[in-house]
């Protein structure tokens, strides 16, 4: 397979190939898929500035004209859906159907915000004085940084793109380094679909060199990223010396909650669903489980049984649900926070290990933990893995002081069949998502945003299209 190479996408084309390269590979094979920039801080500078230049143009279009642009460019993603789709399981070890799920919902995102371009307003506010007006006019922030994450990086570009630019900002989007490929093929559109000249640049590279250059600098209106608490902090350091608006999304320590009236299979399927996604590299999916102790031993069986069944493979393979890790570090990263689980006491009741089926790959194996404490690492830290330590309680309330004993708060879920456990439930769960009876994953028009260690902000609806603007009240008194 010959092996592509990508240059940096700024000002409405891709720039000349530079000296320095960064191999991205195949994870579930090791084989060489491209070379991409390893990114410069001249590379964020110029991608700023033709963010910057474009910007009052792109503003001055108007909204619906805007919308058209991300109609056109919806359709053309999936025009191109297989292609991407085999791109992006490639680049990331995920499974064709994940991968088909992520180019086709990043359409429908694309599709959403256009739709919105008529709809978002800004108000009218009664004076307290007399022949006065007050407006609130809703304007954009300008240029836009969006920081994406490898485990959806074409969905979270869109998440980044779509609102900034329906409502008048441009953007410069930073690809991870280790899945760029896809965000790469997408940018090749950007052009046909007729987005102008600087308001979409696309680059790659190190997130040590490139990230500060782009995040330190006073362009930007608001930085959006994705990804880990630690990057996060590093952004809102970068951030401040210029006081640029953060929107972060971070990690995740997802409780389950099964009660004893639960459907116990339902509850065992959607919890199974929501850790072998993607290998358990999503941030809202389950990532610990409290069992009331009346069903404990049913409702593990029943996990036990399903986690050992899932069929492991490669992306293409027929009827495959789970496959390797993104990369090394995050094999060793999982494989370590097992190995000191169990030196701790914890009891592995199926997997536990590197999947040793696979010559090539980052596999490990789905596992199921019991007899693990409230303190312990592998119930307090984000995993991040197809791993699921499960403890017990006996009753409500102590199902949600350990469900909100953590310094994450993105997502949470419980499993019952009463509606007076629901409603308590919807108001004792300290998370920005609790999903009832069902799998964890968030909708185009909600708003999916942290708690605490979790992130600042949000993305989705119209609460996420409100990042993006800045707000600017008129006063205006008129004589009689």
């Amino acid at each position: 397979m010959a092996v592509k190479t990508y240059s940096q996408f700024i000002d409405g084309a891709f720039e000349a190939v530079p000296a320095e390269l960064l191999d991205v590979e195949n994870p579930s094979t090791h084989e060489l898929l491209s070379k991409v920039p390893k990114g410069t801080a001249a590379d964020a500078e110029k991608a700023l500035a033709a963010a910057k230049k474009a910007q009052p143009e792109w503003e001055a279009t108007p909204a619906a004209s805007r919308g058209k642009v991300l109609a056109a460019l919806a359709t053309l993603i999936r025009q191109h859906r297989v292609r991407l789709a085999e791109t992006l399981a490639k680049e990331q070890a995920k499974i064709m159907a994940l991968a088909q799920i992520e180019i086709d919902v990043s359409a429908d995102y694309l599709d959403y915000h256009n739709g919105m371009a008529r709809t978002y307003e800004g108000e009218i506010v009664n004076s307290d004085n007399k022949n006065e007006h007050i407006y609130v006019h809703r304007l954009p922030i300008g240029v836009s940084v969006g920081v994406c994450p490898w485990n959806f990086p074409v969905f979270v570009m869109m998440r980044k793109i779509a609102p900034a630019l329906v409502t008048g900002n441009t953007v410069v989007v930073k690809s991870s380094e280790f899945t760029p490929n896809t965000c790469f093929e997408v940018a090749a559109l950007f052009n046909e679909a007729g987005v102008p000249k600087g308001v979409v640049n696309v680059v790659t590279g190190l997130g040590s060199v490139i990230g500060p250059a782009l995040t330190a600098s006073p362009v930007p209106g608001i930085i959006s990223m994705t990804g880990s608490v630690a990057t996060g902090q590093a952004i809102m350091r970068a951030a401040a010396a210029n006081m640029t608006k953060v929107s972060l999304e971070l990690g995740g320590k997802a409780p389950c909650v099964v009660m004893e009236d639960a459907d116990l299979e339902l509850a065992a399927n959607a919890i199974h669903a929501s850790r072998i996604c993607f290998t358990g590299q999503v941030c809202n999916c389950a990532e610990r489980v409290y069992v009331q102790e009346s069903v404990a031993e049913k409702f593990t069986a029943l996990l036990v049984k399903k986690m050992q069944e899932t069929k492991v493979g490669l992306p293409t393979d027929e009827g495959v649900e789970m496959c390797g890790l993104v990369n090394k570090d995050q094999l060793e990263k999982v494989s370590g926070m097992v190995e000191r689980a169990v030196k701790a006491g914890a009891t592995v009741l199926c997997g536990g290990k590197k999947n040793a089926k696979f010559s090539a790959g980052y596999h490990f194996e789905p596992t199921v933990l019991t007899n693990v404490k409230q303190t312990d690492e592998i119930i307090q830290q984000e995993v991040f893995g197809p791993v699921l330590p499960i403890m017990t309680f006996k009753t409500f309330d102590e199902a949600m002081a350990l469900s909100n004993d953590c310094e994450f708060g993105l997502a949470s879920s419980i499993f019952t069949t009463n509606a007076n456990t629901v409603a308590k439930a919807m108001t004792s769960f300290k998370f920005g998502e609790t999903y009832i009876n069902r799998f964890h994953f968030e909708a185009i028009q909600g708003f999916h945003a942290g708690w605490r260690k979790s992130g600042l902000g949000g993305a989705d609806g119209k609460h996420g299209l409100h990042e993006y603007l800045a707000t600017r009240v008129v006063y205006w008194q008129h004589q009689e």
